[in-house]
Parts: C-alpha cells; structure tokens; sequence
C-alpha cells in the first residue's frame, strides 16, 4: 500500500494500555495551567500551517499535520481528547493551501487553556519524491517527556543499512485554547538528495549494467520531537538509481534524509549483469543539511563490459546544491 503519512497509527494496544486509566471530561479544579484550566467544556480550534520557501518566506502548506500538546510552557505530553476519553494521540489533520480539507481525521479537542503545541507534518509535492521512505514512531504516553521521544531511521533488514525518510517539517508555538486558532509555520528538518549518473559522453549508458544504488554515511539516526534536533550522525542510508527511458541516465527521484555530519561519505554502487560489483566512494564537500537539496551528477569516465575486472573511474564529478522549493497545490 502507497504510503502517504509519515506517522502510522498508534497502535491500539498502546490506547488500550492508557485508556483504562485515563480521566474522562476535567471536572472543576483538575489540571490546573498544566494544559486544561479545569472546566468541562472541550474545543476544536481551527488550524492552519505554512511551510517555509528558500527565501524564508511562508507558502500555505499542503499535506499531512500532526499536532502534539503538551502542558504549558514544557515537553511534557498533555495528550487529546478522542470521544470524550483523554488519549496519547496527537490530532492529525489533511491540509490544503494552508487550511483543512474536509473533516480532519483526529481533530485537537481540549479544555480550555494554555498549552505548548508541537507540530510535525509531511508536505504533498507535485515533483516527484522517493515513493518509499519509512520512519520509526515516538512511543506516546500521556504525561511522558516528549523531549525523550524521537523520529528515527527504520533499517533496512537484514541489512545494516538504513531506509530515507520522509519529509518532515516541524514547528513549536503556545497556544491558548478557547481564544485563538492553531497556527503554525513550518520548517523543513530533512535534506533532499538527488543523484544523476550519465555516461561521458552523453551516450547511452553501458548495456552490462545490471543496477546501481547509492549509499550515503554520516547520516543522524533520529530527530528529537520536541526539538527536531538531530542525533547520532553516524548511520548510513540506500537507495536504488532507476535507468531512463532513453538509457542515457540513472537517477533517483529525490530521497529525504535527516541532516549529516560534515562531510558525508558518498558511494555509488553499480552492479554488472555478470554479478560484479564496482564501487566509488567519495566525502561531499559540504554536509547535508535541514531545508537543503543536493543535486550530485556524476559521469562515468569508462564504457566497461562484463569481462572488465577492478574499479571503475568516474571524472567530471559535479556537485550542485540548491534549497527546496515547495511549490503551493492550486
């Protein structure tokens, strides 16, 4: 099945392991100014969310939102309302330019009060972007610190390897339930990587070519929910290059990926029909970073056959880099 929200569910063991214990509608002088101010009523705001552009400027955003309150002025996870019955899970809207599309699939409903909410979200491109990231889900508890929690790489079993993420923006804004709307501005927390692979002379790529794939090191192996910081630079991602149709190129469409360390290690991994496998390896110069796409072409210096045995030369390595452009869904 297409995976088209970065966050799956939460399990229904993990409700039902909170729900047996969870408080029903706050009644008179329950939580205080740790979210709720202690009265009965419950309230839906209305939410909307932009998304930063490259020139820091805000477009209306078009995606998946995911909104976690916490107690006011702290991580610590308030949780949401779901049919009355106090919940660990987050409210998740579908946006479009900028606004909710039709009823949201589990809106934010909480006392009145004040509360500090953290957004996530996963913006919709009409580019096309890697059609298979995954990621690892924060584990939610009600009253838990959501600055022990992280998004993180999924491996790729039984490979030590690990999958690209999904593209993830993220924001953090108090809010005041009953008085105002949710409104947050996003920032992209994830790099984008976009790999082009051509022959020298811009001919047809050789027909011995089985596959090719790109592993890229230095990369964080999670992201802190509260903060969105990244942790454990170290961790390596893969991805395969697809042949055009005019077998002139490989590329890949681009992949996400959590910020690296400073200079990652590239390596381009090609395959031949005959089961060889050749490899380049190479440092970026410059590290991946949040907001950030890189373009790498690379051409290939030989036309090599089946029968060619060691390394394969690459030259005319070019490295491109250019911000993220998200572009508004009319």
């Amino acid at each position: 099945m297409k995976k088209t929200i970065f966050l799956a569910t939460l399990t229904a063991a993990i409700f039902a392991g909170c729900s047996s214990d969870n408080p029903m509608l706050p009644v008179e002088g329950g939580n205080g100014n740790n979210g709720g101010e202690g009265n009965n009523e419950l309230i839906s705001p209305t939410v909307r969310a932009t998304v930063n552009t490259p020139d820091n400027a805000q477009s209306p955003m078009s995606g998946i939102l995911e909104v976690y309150p916490c107690q006011a002025g702290t991580s610590i996870y308030y949780g949401n309302y779901v049919e009355d019955v106090l919940t660990p899970f987050p409210g998740m809207y579908t946006l479009k330019d900028g606004n909710t599309l039709g009823n949201p699939a589990r809106a934010i409903s909480l006392p009145v009060g004040t509360y500090n909410m953290i957004y996530w979200g996963t913006p919709k491109y009409e580019e096309p972007i890697y059609s298979n990231p995954a990621v690892k889900d924060p584990q939610l508890t009600l009253g838990g610190d959501l600055s022990q929690q992280y998004f993180g790489l999924r491996q790729n079993l039984p490979d030590t390897t690990y999958y690209p993420v999904f593209d993830l923006v993220y924001a953090v804004k108090p809010a005041n339930i009953g008085t105002e709307e949710l409104n947050a501005a996003m920032k992209r927390k994830v790099a984008g990587l976009k790999v082009i692979v051509k022959d020298k002379n811009n001919g047809i790529l050789s027909s011995s070519i089985s596959g090719m794939k790109v592993n890229i090191g230095g990369i964080a192996e999670k992201l802190n929910l509260y903060t969105a910081e990244p942790v454990n630079q170290t961790k390596t991602v893969t991805f395969p290059l697809v042949l055009s149709t005019d077998g002139t190129q490989m590329s890949n469409a681009t992949v996400m990926l959590f910020p690296s360390a400073t200079s990652p290690l590239f390596q381009l991994i090609i395959t031949l029909k005959n089961g060889t496998v050749k490899t380049f390896k190479q440092t970026l110069s410059a590290p991946l970073k949040a907001n950030t796409r890189f373009t790498l072409t690379l051409t290939l210096g030989d036309i090599f056959s089946e029968e060619e045995t060691g390394n394969f030369t690459i030259d005319n390595w070019q490295e491109e880099s250019e911000t993220i452009e998200v572009p508004s869904l009319n």
